[in-house]
């Protein structure tokens, strides 16, 4: 009996000894994409615009869901906790759609192989081989992985700041940091992406989707995946990332940005003051009051960043190059609309009319707002006759006005060509709020 039972244990030890490393718990905050048995949760796709598919009708996109299945299951396994792709087939693609995430995941892959990472079903996070052996030096390889390599060639990102792979046959660890189209990559805790833009690769003109699929990419050779864990970035965090330029970063204080509201009074500040009140920190219209109020100092080009919350229906405005009198959308070089644009009562706008664009002559993309009385995050910066608006990490206005002729209603904007005038809101009766508001002469 005795034999028996020891022998019994020794024949569990040795199981324990070789038994295959299950995937680790996700980290506090975080939740697993991959529940180490099966691929419940995701479905395939291949390089094809979110968009498209998101637009469908929900008969129409089950059954292209429920068709892609059976290419993922001949092409992905699941092996002791480990997602094993052979090197072809569609792209294992999530369920869920996200925006702004940290996204950590482990991948080992084989000489030649190429793969990457989708972001809102966009390409790419880049995975490949990184030796001359594998024949694409010409492309970039030779700097490595994790850059945003479908980016135009010229652009931040596009090649990974430092080459941090692994020899083959190693595991790589990789943190993603998304917020809007701002995305942020660590290779085995090296930084090779520094808030770079992910390029929408297939529309030079819309945004990144708000929200899409995150897809594993590969073709070519096998690659394998595990520890693939997620966090949703709530708002707050978000507009910490954007403000500091990326995350586990501090306030520079020489990054040229000085602070045009104290928090406390109006300081600084002319106009109709008085229809104004500051609150926990805050700018806001008193109720049903309003009017242009504006910086004392004058500014020609500049970047200037603003944290705003709207009510439901809230309408106000940026107002740029204003001359401290009038109708800025006129007389000024123009207002940057600040609207609740998805509230039911604005429905039938002009598309200039809606939030960030310039009022009256240039439509700002839409469906970038964070909910009513959530704090958004927005970068307006005007160099010369050229204004570029980014809100919540995500470029809604670039646009040039010098040659703009068409305008709401025929209205003209006699103001649209000034040089230089103050920086202000435009309320309009609501109570919107703004706070921490710097601005940077350039």
């Amino acid at each position: 009996m005795r034999r028996t039972i020891t022998g019994t244990v020794i024949i569990f030890l040795l199981g324990v000894l070789i038994m295959p490393a299950i995937a680790s718990e996700p980290p506090a905050g975080f939740a697993a994409l991959f529940n180490g048995k099966d691929l419940a949760g995701w479905w395939g796709a291949d390089t094809e615009d979110p968009r498209v598919y998101q637009a469908l009708p929900a008969d129409q996109f089950e059954q292209k869901h429920r068709a892609s299945l059976a290419d993922i299951a001949k092409h992905w396994t699941v092996v002791d906790g480990e997602l094993i792709n052979d090197g072809a087939g569609l792209f294992l693609t999530t369920d869920t759609n996200y925006g702004d995430i940290e996204l950590l995941l482990d991948y080992k892959t084989v000489p030649k192989a190429d793969s990457g990472v989708y972001l809102r079903g966009t390409p790419q996070v880049q995975i490949w081989d990184y030796t001359k052996e594998g024949g694409k030096w010409d492309l970039g390889a030779d700097k490595g992985s994790g850059g945003l390599w479908n980016n135009a060639k010229t652009s931040p990102g596009r090649d990974p700041l430092v080459l941090a792979d692994k020899p083959f046959g190693e595991w790589n660890h990789m943190r993603i940091v998304m917020v809007g189209e701002r995305v942020t990559v660590f290779l085995n805790d090296k930084l090779v992406v520094d808030h770079a833009r992910l390029e929408n690769y297939f529309s030079h003109v819309k945004a990144l989707p708000r929200a899409a699929p995150i897809q594993l990419q590969t073709h070519g050779g096998e690659i394998r995946w595990r520890n693939l864990f997620i966090r949703q970035i709530p708002v707050d965090e978000a507009i910490a990332i954007l403000r500091v330029g990326g995350p586990d970063k501090k306030p520079k204080d020489d990054d040229g940005f000085v602070s045009i509201f104290n928090g406390k009074d109006f300081t600084g500040w002319d106009g109709p003051i008085n229809e104004y009140e500051v609150k926990d920190g805050a700018i806001v219209c008193r109720p049903k009051q309003g009017g242009t109020i504006f910086t004392k100092e004058i500014y020609s080009d500049f970047i200037a960043k603003v944290e705003f919350r709207l009510p439901p229906a809230g309408n106000n405005g940026l107002a740029i190059r204003y001359p401290g009198y009038g109708d800025t959308a006129y007389v000024g070089m123009c207002e940057l609309q600040v609207l609740d644009s998805e509230d039911p009562s604005y429905v039938n706008l002009d598309p200039r009319q809606y939030h960030g664009s310039i009022y009256g002559m240039v439509a700002a993309q839409r469906g970038y707002l964070n909910h009513t009385n959530e704090w958004n995050y927005e970068e307006a910066t005007v160099n010369g006759s050229h204004i570029r608006v980014e809100l919540n990490g995500t470029i809604i206005l670039d646009a040039d006005v010098a040659g703009i002729t068409s305008f709401l209603d025929n209205k003209a904007h006699p103001g649209k060509d000034r040089k230089d005038g103050h920086f202000g809101l435009a309320g309009h009766d609501d109570p919107v709020a703004f706070r921490n508001m710097l601005i940077k002469r350039l």
